[in-house]
């Protein structure tokens, strides 16, 4: 009757929290949780809006060899038109001048005179569209090789993200789904030992235990009850990091799902890893890769820099002038001269087309220089293959003796527990047949909860420490032939 109510009164502010919280609890696996958060990740997608990025940057690139049409009409009314200067010359014999200012007294053959331009109306108007195709261009053929190299830069640089949210968001479920067996070994060691007391009392009430006795399991089982509040406290904690890491709302109530038992946690997942392995598996790795790939065009378009470049154009358009903006709009030859060829206030066709070549010759030497600083910050991205091989063997490395580390300490404390828990039954059955004292049971109480507690804290090492050795190795993620299945 006693834990009946026991089990009320625990469940009884749980339900509370429910109504109050106001919202569906969701179950969810690990697998769940990953996907989850890899699809609401801020992280994600920003990164996935830098792959968009790059691949306009591409299109981008790819535009500029298509062809470049550029339109424009414009109007100018000169409402005082500009003089222009010319040195008056005496003809030769048999010439005549084009300007004669014999009349015009103090003005003598040799002088510079201003006069005002008699072959230009005050208004005039023009309309073309221009056309520019490349033909041949050595950075241009380059660019494009750099913009899928940028691409692929982004990409790797998301699977990196991605490795990362993964490798938070398990660590968190597993601490919840190691602690949620825990307060259920909780319950179940305060219902053991609870239903020690009540025995012990019994006992002592015949005159078979002492009222110490009693005390002692008291204490024990108090003890056990303020444990077990303070960790539903830190398991409320370890769910709200899960959410956090998920960028799952903090309002909303979510619980993990899975086995404790069915994690592969030995030492075949190691040699398997051993046998498969090689840096490319690595997300760092392949991102310094598509580094070295963009510098080392980098490098060619800078050489590229100095090739010929040629290109075609295309001029199109109508031209006019007329002595009034507002003929610019009509066609008419009002006031104006007829001198026996096409008048002014229409619109008149040209066009014009050619080749430009262009041919770099000198540059003091800045081209040179360059290419120069191109090249040497690929030597430094190789120097870094270096630097980043060490890195790697290193993690490896210690990745790998800490997982053995943990296998073993996980083994040895499953055996330890197993062990605590028959030391505690067989105490339990000697004292209740009055052939064991109450400080062994106690004392074995004690011994089985530490051996449980840390049976569990290597159970959390074992799987933290795999979830270490899956990202050494590179396998947080699957192959980049698989993801993209």
């Amino acid at each position: 009757m006693k834990r009946f109510l026991l089990l009320i009164a625990l469940a009884v502010p749980a339900v509370l929290h429910g109504q109050q919280s106001g919202s569906a609890t969701s179950t969810m696996t690990l697998d769940e949780c990953i996907q989850y958060a890899l699809e609401n990740s801020i992280n994600i997608k920003n990164a996935a809006i830098d792959e968009q990025i790059a691949d306009a940057r591409v299109k981008e690139t790819r535009g500029i060899g298509l062809p470049q049409i550029d339109a424009s009409v414009g109007l100018l009314h000169n409402q005082k038109l500009p003089r222009f200067f010319a040195e008056y010359v005496q003809p030769q014999p048999g010439e005549e001048s084009f300007f004669d200012l014999s009349g015009v007294p103090g003005i003598e053959y040799g002088d510079v005179v201003a006069m005002q331009n008699f072959f230009q109306l005050k208004s005039s108007g023009n309309a073309t569209v221009s056309i520019n195709q490349i033909l041949f261009n050595g950075s241009y053929l380059v660019g494009l090789k750099a913009a899928n190299a940028y691409r692929e830069l982004s990409i790797r640089s998301t699977r990196q993200s991605k490795e990362q949210i993964v490798q938070q968001v398990t660590k968190a479920y597993y601490a919840v789904l190691i602690n949620k067996d825990r307060m259920t070994l909780f319950d179940n060691n305060i219902a053991r030992v609870d239903s020690l007391l009540r025995t012990t009392k019994a006992l002592h009430q015949n005159g078979f235990a002492e009222g110490i006795d009693v005390d002692r399991i008291q204490v024990t089982l108090n003890n056990l009850r303020a444990e077990r509040d303070k960790f539903y406290n830190l398991q409320e904690l370890a769910v709200h990091l899960l959410k956090f890491q998920m960028n799952y709302p903090l309002d909303e109530n979510v619980e993990v799902q899975g086995d404790i038992a069915s994690l592969q946690v030995d030492e075949s997942v190691l040699r398997s890893y051993e046998l498969t392995w090689d840096y490319t598996q690595r997300s760092d790795y392949a991102l310094l890769e598509a580094n070295r790939n963009l510098q080392a065009l980098d490098v060619r378009n800078k050489f590229s820099s100095a090739l010929p470049s040629l290109s075609a154009f295309a001029n199109l358009g109508y031209s006019t002038q007329s002595p009034t903006i507002s003929g610019l709009f009509k066609t008419n030859t009002d006031g104006v001269p007829d001198l026996g060829v096409i008048g002014p206030d229409k619109w008149y066709s040209f066009s014009s087309f050619g080749l430009n070549l262009n041919i770099p010759i000198f540059s003091g030497l800045q081209r040179s220089y360059k290419l120069q600083q191109a090249k040497l910050n690929l030597m430094k991205i190789e120097n870094n293959f270096t630097s980043l091989k060490s890195a790697i063997d290193l993690e490896v490395k210690q990745a790998a003796i800490s997982y053995l580390n943990a296998i073993k300490s996980l083994e040895s404390q499953r055996a330890n527990s197993v062990l605590a828990a028959n030391v505690a039954r067989v105490t339990k059955i000697k004292y209740e047949e009055g052939v064991g004292s109450n400080l062994e049971v106690i004392d074995a109480e004690a011994a089985l909860k530490e051996s449980q507690t840390n049976y569990y804290n290597a159970l959390y090492d074992a799987l933290v420490a795999k979830v270490d050795l899956d990202k050494a190795y590179g396998k947080l993620l699957p192959p980049d032939n698989e993801e993209k299945k």
